[in-house]
């Protein structure tokens, strides 16, 4: 199965939206200041996209816990 480029930046796009979300809030909760919060966020965000698309791409070079299924038939 091959992943496309495009696929495999929207995954790790809408992942690292998910994690900035939790990030927000719990440096919200931690430093009680809004911009605090969302300057760390926006720096964080780009780091772990670039961060999770690089560990992607290089899992789905990895053969490890993988099986080839082979078709019952050939035609």
């Amino acid at each position: 199965m091959i992943e496309h480029k495009k696929r495999s930046i929207a995954k790790a796009i809408s992942c690292e939206k998910l994690g900035a979300i939790d990030t927000v809030l719990i440096n919200f909760l931690v430093t009680r200041g809004s911009l605090n919060a969302v300057s760390i966020v926006s720096f964080e965000f780009i780091t772990k996209t670039l961060l999770y698309y690089f560990y992607k791409k290089t899992w789905s070079k990895i053969c490890f816990g993988r099986q080839k299924i082979e078709p019952e038939y050939q035609i």
